[in-house]
């Protein structure tokens, strides 16, 4: 079990990578135990993905006759982590190809730890869903921007994980960021919730 003292490590060692700091891997955990252990951060995004699926679903629910919110979040929560999952899994195979298998580790522990962050950086969007329904263009500028810091901090952590210059630092995160993408619609069209974002 982790203590609380790792997870922080683990935490800002993640959070200086993002921030273009490569001495962030330092603070993490990079043998086998550390590996698996990086996926305790689902756990940790938990609470902040379960309120933003929360949200989603009342909003799809009550357009959706017969939907009910419990088995919304149940898609939503099918389609998040196997976004968050399956991508690392097709850059496993993909790794020795593209010439970063030695940094495959290194990068899986720290998109974890860094994916926690994101999750906990979409709660003020997640927050305003609940509190402000009907602000919808607002709501959208809101999601838009923390959308794009966390790309920002998403292309920087990989650059400095991957360690290997900007030219395959990039390919890697526009690689990961397109899985992402098809993971996410194909997993959003096979369970109906296309509307759902």
């Amino acid at each position: 079990m982790l203590s609380a003292d790792d997870i922080y490590q683990y935490l800002n060692g993640a959070w200086r990578l993002m921030r273009g700091k490569p001495d962030g891997v330092r603070l993490l955990d990079l043998s086998p135990d550390g590996f698996w252990n990086s996926f305790f951060a689902i756990v940790l995004a938990l609470p902040a993905l379960i309120l933003g699926w929360t949200g989603v679903a009342a909003e799809f629910s009550a357009s959706e006759t017969g939907t009910s919110a419990f088995s919304v979040v149940l898609r939503l929560a099918i389609v998040d982590l196997g976004s968050w999952i399956l991508p690392l899994i097709a850059l496993a195979a993909a790794a020795p190809y593209a010439g970063v298998s030695d940094r495959f580790v290194h990068y899986v522990v720290a998109s974890n730890w860094g994916s926690a962050l994101f999750a906990w950086m979409m709660l003020p969007v997640a927050l305003l869903r609940f509190l402000m329904p009907s602000a919808g263009d607002f709501l959208i500028l809101v999601s838009l921007f923390v959308f794009g810091l966390s790309m920002v901090f998403s292309w920087r952590l990989t650059n400095a994980v991957i360690a290997k210059g900007p030219a395959v630092g990039t390919t890697v995160f526009a690689a990961m960021f397109v899985a992402s993408l098809f993971v996410l619609f194909t997993l959003q069209s096979l369970l109906g919730i296309q509307s759902a974002g």
